[in-house]
């Protein structure tokens, strides 16, 4: 199987978008971990992918702003809310480089309700807020529905100035043009696009998290091993495709 290069600037792979929005305040956390610990969290047709022999559990806490259908403008209120997501790092039997979420959490209800209901994400109902001081930014999330209810988690980071030349791993967990998802007895890829990251180097002041177990995942050993910070893009997905399954 071929698998796609990490391409930090794609050309956008399909014409029509069924959603726009756009991610802003963007921070990024990350720790390595063997495949094998979490390639039965994956959905069927996809498994770790990997960058010298490991793959990566994620924590990135941002603000979404004007979600919205493809052909319009961003939904008012609904559409711009505070999220933070716990995910890993997948690739499918097409050789298609993507995203798994364990969980997001997010401060709108509607829209937690719409995607669960839809592509059958794991968003979570949560109160959260952004805290910013100069250059320190924190991060607060405490869970409401459905649960566990009161998982907390708080991230504090002083933001540094661009990446001139990112490395191979930041490359790895930030340029992902896909997400992959489980949905109705059928494993699917939702594209996305958007222009290449601005990343900023950041660094850890603080962090108490309990969403990385709570998504079932093995608790972080040790400090992250990438801390990135993004100012924003704006984003568009496109229409879901079947992931291929072999069969048994």
């Amino acid at each position: 199987m071929d698998i796609e290069p990490v391409d930090v600037a794609p050309i956008r792979g399909f014409r029509r978008a069924i959603l726009r929005q756009r991610w802003d305040d963007l921070i990024f956390l990350h720790w390595p971990v063997e495949p094998e610990r979490v390639a039965p969290l994956l959905p069927a047709g996809t498994r770790p992918d990997t960058l010298d022999g490991l793959t990566y559990v994620g924590l990135i806490g941002f603000r979404m702003v004007g979600l919205g259908l493809g052909f319009g403008p961003g939904v008012p209120y609904f559409g711009s809310f505070w999220e933070t997501n716990v995910r890993l790092y997948s690739v499918d039997g097409s050789g298609r480089r993507a995203v798994v979420f364990r969980s997001l959490d997010a401060s709108r209800l509607v829209p937690v309700l719409v995607a669960r209901a839809t592509l059958r994400l794991p968003y979570l109902w949560s109160a959260m807020k952004l805290e910013r001081d100069g250059d320190r930014l924190s991060y607060r999330c405490r869970r409401r529905w459905p649960g566990p209810t009161g998982t907390t988690s708080r991230i504090e980071v002083r933001v540094g100035g661009p990446i001139a030349e990112p490395t191979p791993l930041d490359h790895f967990v930030t340029a992902r043009w896909g997400l992959h998802t489980r949905a109705y007895g059928r494993t699917r890829h939702l594209p996305n696009w958007h222009p290449r990251w601005p990343l900023h180097h950041a660094e850890l002041l603080a962090l108490d998290d309990e969403l990385v177990t709570a998504a079932g995942l093995p608790p972080p050993q040790g400090p992250p091993t990438s801390v990135l910070y993004s100012p924003g893009v704006p984003v568009a997905f496109g229409p879901p495709t079947s992931v291929h399954q072999p069969r048994a």
